[in-house]
């Protein structure tokens, strides 16, 4: 599941081309299916939303929440390959990007009714 934070006014208008950019991050670094997009928009006031100076109003916040289980090298291409992307589609600059990647074990993701450890059908591999 991703979460991506900012100030609603910079959020919103690009909301659809941000979540076709970082999908298609993920299908590319990952091996995420296509059909596998869960993400969520929290667009804030500028007021609720404080942030490092040195920033625009059209800094980003990404928060990445995974099964554990990607090498550190992986990790570390999918961020460099998310401030490329942005930069390069949208025209935001990497000091106005934030990406955090959060990682839990498996049995501590629940999904169809299941935890990750048990689910034996996943169309996409978590060790990459």
């Amino acid at each position: 599941m991703i979460v991506i934070y900012g100030i609603k006014e910079k959020l919103n208008p690009i909301k659809a081309q941000l979540s076709e950019l970082v999908h298609g991050c993920m299908t590319s670094v990952l091996g995420m299916p296509e059909d596998k997009r869960a993400h969520r928009f929290i667009p804030m006031d500028k007021e609720d939303f404080y942030y490092p100076g040195g920033r625009t109003d059209a800094y980003t916040v990404i928060e990445i929440n995974m099964m554990a289980g990607r090498r550190v090298e992986t990790q570390k291409k999918l961020i460099k390959t998310l401030f490329l992307e942005l930069e390069n589609q949208l025209s935001i600059s990497p000091v106005d990007i934030e990406i955090v990647i959060k990682e839990q074990a498996c049995h501590q993701w629940g999904f169809r009714g299941m935890t990750g450890d048990e689910v034996n059908d996943l169309t996409y591999k978590v060790k990459v």
